[in-house]
């Protein structure tokens, strides 16, 4: 069972096209797996909304960051999320964009980058997005990604394959002082910060 220490969130929400509404019967999202230096066992809580329509993964260790504490390794952390995604029949779904938020501390100069991509396992196709944050920054900061229309993977609709969703933060040590310490993450101290997957369905 998967644990929490802290509260960063990721969360899933219905965005759908026009012509197509989303179903009455609610779809249910089993977390399989998670792996990465962002989320060791034990630092992670995956909690679905009663409404089976979001789910939040709640993070007590994704953070990057170099300095004079830091080893080698914590300049670049990263998380990748293992998705079941049950939908109600006659209907399939597609990742049709995402607000990733965080926190960052960044002297002047210092650039980090958080990017991210989601494909179905097996699949060629994989949305990826990458936002790059350069100091000074002391505070909270939000990206938000649309995927077009014409750019939409959507799962096969006799398929059943896990959607695959990885996050990574990165701090370019290059840019920093290493007597400063800089750092990044998906982490917030008043726990109201979460990363949003929306949802565009089709039937089938």
């Amino acid at each position: 069972m998967l644990n929490t220490l802290a509260a960063g969130a990721i969360a899933v929400s219905s965005l759908t096209t026009p012509a197509v509404p989303p179903p009455i019967t609610e779809m249910v999202i089993d977390v399989v797996k998670t792996n990465g230096t962002g989320c060791p066992p034990g630092t992670a809580e995956v909690i679905v909304s009663p409404d089976n329509k979001a789910f939040t993964v709640s993070y007590s260790k994704f953070l990057a960051q170099v300095g004079p504490e830091a080893k080698d390794t914590d300049a670049r952390k990263n998380c990748q999320l293992l998705l079941n995604v049950l939908v109600p029949d006659g209907y399939t779904y597609a990742v049709a964009g995402a607000d990733y938020r965080g926190y960052a501390s960044l002297q002047k100069g210092v650039t980090a980058t958080e990017s991210a991509f989601y494909y179905f396992q097996g699949e060629s196709h994989t949305t990826k997005t990458e936002h790059e944050l350069v100091g000074y920054l002391e505070g909270e900061w939000q990206h938000s990604d649309r995927v077009a229309v014409e750019s939409m993977s959507y799962l096969d609709c006799d398929n059943k394959r896990y959607l695959s969703v990885n996050t990574e933060l990165k701090v370019d040590p290059a840019s920093a002082d290493e007597s400063v310490t800089n750092w990044v993450t998906m982490d917030s101290t008043d726990g109201n910060l979460e990363t949003t997957y929306h949802v565009a369905w089709k039937r089938c």
